[in-house]
């Protein structure tokens, strides 16, 4: 019996003793919003492929295990649990707030980092869990720059605005009101919709009949860009904002040549920063095409992780949260430093247009 017992602690001890070090990527990779959420991971992906090449992170190669969360809550606790039972240190993801924060208490349960690229719902991290933390900024600090440009540069007084009851959608619409109303404009319409819902023309019925001057989506681009669609066919031809959610080439090729007066609030534009350019060529030659929105945001959030590791020579959690508190990181994004909550100290929102097929920053906004 002693002999046995000896051989099943050597053979635990051998298997905690693993050669490598797990890391998870969890965000949606399928449905309507796939693209979004499969591009944030496919940057992650790049900075870790890159630490690999370097030899990995405390003498041990980085092994990632992606998981495919749906969008959905509850199959995202059912990911966050199998990453932590299998053993991950760390989780870059998810993407969609209503699964990041479910899966956060998780992550705290188990003692796991997590760091979403890509969630933007301000109940993330002020649930205070230690472990928590986001590369992106948050719906209160994107709210008020939409907010803002409706009211201050596009010279409206009503809006309507319209979300999808996700953590993020209503999030976002809510700092929206909020900030437009502030700012002495009215909100004449503020309604939900189901994330499945696909015909909007009740909805767009309510909003000229409300005399609104402009609009606000609350939402993705899986229903964002057919929404915008449906308000150009109807005649509905008022300036139309949105946020992150929408921020994908998909939603460009949905509203086609509905695009004109349309805006959208996200990070700076990276493109011409000399940092983000191995970046990009890196990418389209490993993916065979553009960078998404989010994929800068995944490698800079999988650095930022394993430079954290890196410099507390330790996967211990709390070591590597007090690292990540403690001091800036040189990022493509920029300097970025987190709070004591796990939030970026500053955000970096922007109002874009698209143009050209493409994606601009509107000009004097950056």
């Amino acid at each position: 019996m002693a002999v046995i017992i000896a051989a099943s602690v050597a053979f635990v001890g051998c298997q905690k003793s693993s050669n490598t070090i797990k890391i998870g990527l969890a965000a949606v990779q399928s449905g309507s919003d796939a693209a979004i959420g499969a591009t944030m991971l496919n940057g992650a992906q790049i900075a870790i492929d890159e630490w690999n090449a370097k030899g990995g992170v405390l003498g041990k190669k980085i092994e990632t295990i992606s998981l495919d969360d749906e969008a959905k809550p509850d199959k995202a606790v059912n990911v966050a649990q199998t990453l932590v039972d299998d053993g991950v240190v760390a989780v870059i993801g998810h993407l969609n707030s209503n699964c990041t924060i479910p899966a956060s208490r998780v992550y705290s349960d188990g003692k796991v980092i997590q760091i979403t690229p890509g969630s933007t719902n301000p109940q993330y991290t002020e649930q205070s869990f230690p472990y928590a933390f986001r590369i992106c900024g948050r719906d209160d600090q994107q709210g008020p720059v939409s907010g803002a440009f409706l009211h201050d540069v596009l010279k409206l007084n009503k809006i309507a605005i319209l979300h999808n009851k996700s953590s993020y959608g209503e999030g976002l619409a809510t700092e929206v009101k909020k900030a437009f109303e502030a700012k002495g404009g009215t909100v004449t319409m503020f309604q939900g919709i189901g994330q499945d819902e696909s015909d909007f023309r009740a909805n767009i019925s309510v909003i000229q009949g409300s005399g609104a001057e402009g609009f606000f989506w609350g939402g993705m681009y899986g229903q964002g860009g057919p929404l915008l669609v449906q308000m150009r066919q109807a005649g509905l031809n008022v300036p139309f904002s949105t946020g992150d959610g929408c921020f994908d080439h998909a939603f460009i090729d949905t509203v086609g040549a509905n695009a004109a007066n349309t805006y959208l609030s996200f990070g700076k534009d990276y493109h011409a920063i000399p940092a983000a350019q191995s970046f990009l060529q890196k990418y389209k030659e490993k993916y065979q095409s553009d960078e998404g929105a989010y994929s800068v945001y995944g490698y800079d959030a999988a650095n930022v992780l394993l430079t954290a590791i890196a410099q507390a020579g330790t996967t211990d959690p709390d070591k590597v949260s007090a690292i990540m508190k403690s001091q800036p990181f040189d990022t493509i994004l920029g300097k970025i430093q987190f709070d004591a909550k796990g939030d970026v100290t500053q955000s970096g929102y922007v109002i874009w247009t698209i143009k050209d097929g493409k994606f601009q920053v509107v000009p004097g906004n950056s």
